[in-house]
């Protein structure tokens, strides 16, 4: 439970060594708690966003803590719209926490994960979309990623969702307007029609978000991309090609990767979470064989599988497998090592691919890679990657509210096809409103927020 009356610290930077630790506090008595164990001035005759130097002084022991620099940030004008305190000590763990540990011994409370956020949230700094959007920035692994995320955080995805329920809005009123008035001639038929063509409209731009969610979850968490094949066909060496770096180890011993190695890149713009697997086949090694296991997992939950195939060889029986087992996956078959004469026997293999899936190249001589690159790029993104594609990053909870909002819709426009009253489809137009009202937290519970805000971490 989080009480606003309180006055809040906790460290904002990582724990670790570092230049410059960040200690801050937000609350009615930041300003006077900052006073007590600050001195160089007077904080709380301090004006809004002013920076001031002196040393950190433990009333008790009258010991110095530490030198700092300390920001002051006066409600509204800052994050939480409350009084902030920022202190701006050395970093490295001791440090840090000898500041933080002076602050609450002079009056603050620790906060809870996410309670900064909070704040500015229930405090209407930001809606609940932004304070994701806060998240996501955090925890962006892509550019693309953190510019969607950037995006979300000014605005974009509240100013859509707002645009939708005022257009709702005016409908309802309409409605209300043809419920209450029923004797005047036409007015119910006026409200049936602009009920059914704003239904279907918001409906329209409620399913183009949902398109998005994919795109959007890519640019969060990367396209799940799964290097597979049989031993020593080249996907450890493909997987150091397109990160730089020896990551995987590369030997001409049969089943030397057992596990699988995640790496995340970004190509061309486009975000990829690699997964190089263990080579696929029958074995009697027990830990070759878990390996194996995961290797087959990963074909099931990835975005993209990339079936590498040494064309130096004829097709084996665990290359037709896999290429039977992938047959119905979004995928990319390398035809690799380029480099060697060709004895891979080119008709079975098309019995099993189509010509657009399969890319020749040679990881050694690095031949075939910008191919490969540019395919992933045209397989996902249609070739390009519009910006006002990236305007809206949704994540799994938004996504299972535009679903509802759309069933909710669906049931409006069958009601309103087949003559049910005006005032039962209502509820349903009015359900599908308070949904889109989730996304931003203009109509959510306090269980839920509870919940969102405990999953950030402490400081934010």
């Amino acid at each position: 439970m989080f009480y606003q009356k309180d006055t809040i610290a906790a460290i904002s930077t990582a724990l670790g060594e570092g230049a410059i630790g960040i200690v801050r506090m937000s609350g009615p008595e930041a300003l006077h708690i900052a006073n007590q164990v600050f001195k160089g001035a007077n904080l709380e005759e301090a004006t809004t966003h002013t920076m001031h130097y002196g040393h950190l002084i433990s009333p008790k022991t009258e010991r110095v803590v530490d030198e700092v620099m300390v920001n002051i940030l006066l409600g509204p004008r800052s994050f939480t719209t409350e009084d902030v305190v920022e202190i701006n000590c050395h970093g490295g763990v001791i440090a840090v926490q000898r500041v933080l540990e002076l602050l609450l011994e002079n009056g603050a409370r620790l906060s809870q994960p996410g309670e900064f956020s909070q704040r500015a949230f229930l405090n209407g700094r930001i809606d609940l979309s932004q304070a994701e959007a806060i998240m996501d920035i955090i925890q962006a692994k892509t550019e693309r990623a953190m510019d969607a995320s950037m995006n979300q955080l000014q605005g974009s995805l509240k100013e859509k969702i707002t645009r939708l329920r005022q257009k709702m809005l005016e409908t309802l009123a309409q409605v209300e307007v043809s419920i209450d008035y029923p004797e005047y001639d036409g007015i119910e038929e006026l409200s049936f029609d602009q009920l059914l063509e704003t239904s279907q409209e918001i409906r329209h731009e409620a399913l183009n978000l949902l398109k998005k969610a994919r795109q959007g979850r890519m640019f969060r968490e990367g396209i799940r991309t799964a290097i597979i094949g049989r031993p020593n066909v080249g996907k450890s060496s493909l997987l150091n090609a397109l990160i730089g770096e020896e990551k995987a180890i590369v030997t001409e011993i049969a089943g030397t990767t057992r596990d699988t190695i995640e790496e995340y890149i970004t190509i061309n713009g486009v975000p990829l979470h690699l997964i190089d697997t263990a080579g696929i086949r029958r074995t009697d090694d027990l830990v070759e064989q878990i390996g194996v296991k995961r290797s087959e997992e990963a074909i099931q939950e990835a975005d993209l599988l990339v079936l590498v195939l040494n064309q130096s060889e004829t097709l084996q029986e665990e290359d037709l497998r896999l290429l039977e087992q992938t047959k119905d996956h979004t995928r990319l078959i390398l035809l690799n090592k380029q480099d060697l004469p060709t004895a891979i026997d080119s008709e079975v293999l098309f019995q099993h691919a189509n010509a657009d899936e399969v890319i020749r190249l040679s990881v050694l001589e690095e031949l075939g890679i910008e191919d490969f690159q540019e395919k992933i790029n045209e397989l996902f993104f249609a070739g390009k990657i519009e910006q006002d594609d990236m305007n809206y990053l949704l994540n799994t909870r938004h996504t299972q509210l535009l679903q509802e909002v759309i069933d909710s819709l669906d049931e409006v426009i069958q009601g309103a096809e087949i003559g049910v009253p005006i005032d039962l489809i209502q509820i349903d137009y009015t359900h599908a409103w308070n949904l889109l009202g989730e996304i931003t937290g203009e109509s959510v519970q306090d269980e839920l927020i509870t919940t969102l805000f405990s999953e950030f971490c402490l400081g934010k």
